[in-house]
């Protein structure tokens, strides 16, 4: 297994591209540093002069206006020598934001968090539970919108049947589950490898999208995300949430933030899919897809419920929205389900945010997370950007 993943431009990009406003963020190795940038006709432009920071840029509220004309920016080259490793590497899009999520918050994924609760992350007992709880879950949880009169007495008859569960709280109850993915600046971006910690023996990807969220609450964006998640450590107990979801290289987020503008904005994302595929090295290969309608709370409450004032993010966030994809194809054997295997070529898509890919490796086998913040500011200084 090569470290560097076989990526082409036309691979990643969305289908309207030529339309699409897209920000990101590179290495540069002409600036020793990192950049961002805008996408234009397979292009890349620093845009550090309107602020060398992605956080930043983002709080500009005249910001599709400010990248209307490329070339009042320098132009780093060609996308595809990103990819390559010619000039460079493609970074996750964020910098300084918080990397938060919001959990079991569609119906499907949230009978799997019961499953895994149950099963206390043993993964030969999850077959003979989801076939006891998933026609009763099921047919209730379907539909659902979390926090209306009907998830209030679908939550009474489930708590007579003693079938109630922490998940089901969160997933339909008035509160959403929101927790820290991972640290800013640590996430990883298309064309790196993902981590999945090396003592885990049942674990998925997640399709997500990603919102990019200013720091008075704007939803100003989206993006694709792989919130890789470790369903033992989980199911053992909920209080190991944060040794499930942030390990080194487990948050991949990417390829680019497309900005809303007069022809994309947050309703196309509520009627977006989102297409997972897994390929293995052993020939195995894993498909399905996550439609954004089928989401029990809106994007809107749940950045409410995440940012507003009990709760501020001054350098804003990228908001993992929840997954509704749901691994259950046996993978090593009959009633083990799935779990990735080293190698594992990993793509989430959607055609208007196109394309996130990644490689599956161990997370001690992942390159080591060391340019953080204090890193950052050192080579924006020493680069005289501050």
């Amino acid at each position: 297994m090569t470290d560097r993943l076989s990526i082409t431009t036309d691979m990643i990009l969305p289908e309207d591209a030529a339309t699409a406003v897209l920000v990101g963020r590179v290495w540069s190795k002409a600036a020793n540093g990192p950049c961002p940038v805008v996408l234009k006709d397979g292009t890349l432009y620093d845009i550090t002069k309107i602020a060398p920071v992605m956080s930043e840029i983002l709080e500009k509220k005249n910001l599709v206006e400010l990248l209307a004309d490329v070339s009042a920016f320098p132009a780093l080259g060609d996308l595809q020598y990103f990819l390559d490793g010619v000039s460079g590497e493609l970074l996750a899009p964020n910098d300084l934001q918080a990397v938060k999520a919001a959990g079991v918050t569609f119906a499907d994924s949230m009978l799997e968090r019961v499953i895994e609760e149950q099963a206390k992350g043993d993964p030969l007992r999850a077959q003979e539970i989801r076939g006891r709880l998933a026609p009763v879950l099921g047919d209730n949880l379907k539909g659902l919108e979390a926090g209306s009169p009907k998830a209030a007495e679908v939550k009474a008859l489930l708590q007579d049947m003693g079938l109630w569960s922490q998940y089901l709280e969160v997933g339909i109850g008035p509160d959403a589950e929101i927790f820290s993915k991972a640290q800013p600046m640590s996430s990883v971006g298309c064309g790196a490898l993902i981590g999945v910690h090396p003592k885990s023996q049942w674990n998925n990807p997640e399709p997500e999208v990603v919102l990019a969220v200013t720091s008075d609450g704007r939803i100003v964006g989206v993006a694709l995300g792989n919130d890789v998640n470790l369903r033992d450590f989980e199911g053992r107990s909920a209080l190991l949430l944060s040794k499930a979801k942030d390990n080194n290289a487990s948050c991949s987020i990417g390829p680019f933030i497309r900005l809303f503008d007069g022809k994309f904005t947050l309703e196309d994302v509520k009627k977006s899919q989102i297409s997972l595929v897994v390929e293995g090295e052993d020939g195995f290969t894993m498909t399905g897809v996550s439609p954004m309608e089928a989401i029990s709370r809106t994007p809107e409450n749940l950045v409410s419920q995440l940012l507003n004032r009990d709760h501020q993010y001054p350098d804003g966030a990228v908001f993992f929205l929840g997954t509704m994809f749901a691994p259950v194809k046996d993978r090593h054997g009959p009633g083990l389900g799935f779990t990735h295997a080293k190698g594992d070529r990993v793509e989430i898509s959607s055609p208007k945010l196109g394309r996130l890919i990644n490689r599956v490796a161990s997370t001690s086998d992942c390159p080591e997370w060391t340019f953080g913040t204090v890193a950052l500011m050192r080579n924006l200084a020493g680069r005289g950007l501050l």
